[in-house]
């Protein structure tokens, strides 16, 4: 009888070194390549760019691969008990790097039933790491694009977006990462606002539902990114406007629209109590949604519905009542906003929409109860979060400050430590260097 082997990989980038691993396996008994789920790969990195299905379909038809299985879990054990194999294949590199306590844990639990560990040596002239990022600089397209926020909600506990108001803001929005004890974390989008598009072309936010002027900046940020885009919407104008804007924003690959049930003229919700009579009603919020639905070419391509009850001065069931309409009229999904510090109106919507809808996606914008971290929102029943404005907030000051320190000293060697220097602003921006 053929000894059993397993091997664990992402499968999104088969390079000759996956190659090589995957020949040495063959060459122990029947191979079977455990492939990472999306789940188990955002978890700890970035979502690949070829979905299960896609990457499962290349990798069974590599020669040596018996079979494939899904591996939904980022450390190897639960497959490795699961199927029990007499040998367990890997790459050397893991003794050294972010897997080093994960080999240790599976040199342990192979000894239950005897197996063993074989690793091979590493594949020199070989960096997925780099290889991936090389290709993220070749782009993406509008249909990976757009499809791109569906798999991530699907894939992870909650989705983290940042607000890009341009192509620099959205080139940070895209590379920003940090490494923690439980992997990499990075943003997974962008949040493309009207606020901060406005401000930062120093006019009011004021909807004058020019969707052709935010097209320019929205192009900006297509052009030299690679992750998915939520766009403001605002109010979405009359149905007949609105179903032009669902059209324009799904062929750019925009992945979703969220529209909020105000009308007429524009004012921030963050400025005092709006007057009630500023709310859509029912009928109207429902009527827009529904046209836009209508409109959409591909089913990859969301429309949100922002709930203003709540900051409005209504009550968390009214806001639930008209979240249900927006539902029912098609929205797949809903954000809910709110000037309280507390947040306890935006949990008590959360575990009152959660007890109807369990898996239609909440968007929180925690501007004003920002004391909460991710996971805790998540616990609420958010899928996503989005950093609505902290990019261009973060920047006016370190600006305006760099401007008074040059005229305080009639000079800029003041403010070099305060600037970026030229060669990483070569190294940052695509085709510079």
């Amino acid at each position: 009888m053929a000894k059993t082997v397993y091997l664990g990989i992402t499968g999104d980038i088969i390079h000759p070194g996956i190659i090589n691993i995957i020949n040495e396996g063959a060459k122990l008994g029947d191979l079977t390549v455990g492939l990472l789920t999306d789940s188990a790969i955002v978890s700890h990195k970035r979502l690949p760019y070829l979905t299960y299905d896609q990457r499962k379909q290349v990798v069974e038809n590599i020669k040596g691969v018996a079979k494939v299985v899904p591996q939904e879990d980022w450390s190897y054990v639960p497959n490795l008990k699961k199927y029990k194999p007499d040998f367990m294949i890997h790459g050397d590199d893991w003794k050294t790097n972010y897997l080093s306590k994960i080999r240790e844990e599976c040199f342990e639990v192979v000894k239950e039933w005897g197996g063993q560990i074989v690793e091979i040596p590493y594949t020199q002239g070989i960096n997925s790491t780099a290889l991936a990022e090389n290709a993220s600089t070749i782009g993406t397209t509008p249909d990976i694009r757009r499809a791109t926020l569906r798999r991530l909600i699907a894939a992870k506990p909650v989705v983290r977006i940042l607000e890009a108001h341009s192509g620099l803001s959205g080139l940070i929005a895209e590379h920003a990462q940090v490494t923690k004890e439980d992997g990499i974390h990075q943003f997974d989008g962008m949040w493309s606002s009207s606020l901060t598009d406005s401000t930062s072309k120093g006019k009011p936010d004021i909807e004058a539902v020019d969707l052709t002027t935010r097209l320019q900046s929205l192009t900006d940020i297509l052009e030299c990114t690679t992750k998915p885009i939520i766009y403001d919407g605002d109010t979405g104008d009359i149905p007949e406007h609105f179903v032009f804007t669902v059209r324009t924003l799904e062929r750019n690959g925009v992945s979703a629209v969220i529209i909020e049930d105000k009308k007429g003229l524009k004012k921030n919700s963050l400025f005092g109590t709006e007057a009630k009579q500023v709310l859509a009603t029912e009928e109207e919020f429902c009527e827009k949604i529904a046209a836009g639905k209508k409109a959409q070419v591909t089913k990859d391509f969301m429309i949100i519905a922002r709930i203003e009850e709540i900051i409005a001065g209504y009550s968390v069931d009214e806001a639930i009542a008209k979240a249900f309409a927006a539902v029912k009229a098609g929205a797949d999904g809903v954000m809910i906003h709110s000037k309280d510090k507390s947040g306890m109106d935006i949990k008590e919507f959360c575990a009152k929409f959660r007890a109807e809808y369990k898996n239609i996606p909440i968007v929180l914008v925690p501007t004003t109860y920002n004391q909460f971290t991710e996971k805790e929102l998540g616990e609420w029943g958010a899928n996503i979060i989005i950093y609505a404005n902290h990019m261009l907030r973060a920047s006016y000051p370190a600006m305006y400050k760099c401007a008074e320190k040059i005229l305080e000293a009639e000079r800029s060697l003041e403010v070099n430590d305060m600037c970026m220097p030229i060669k990483e602003i070569l190294e940052l921006i695509p085709g510079t260097k």
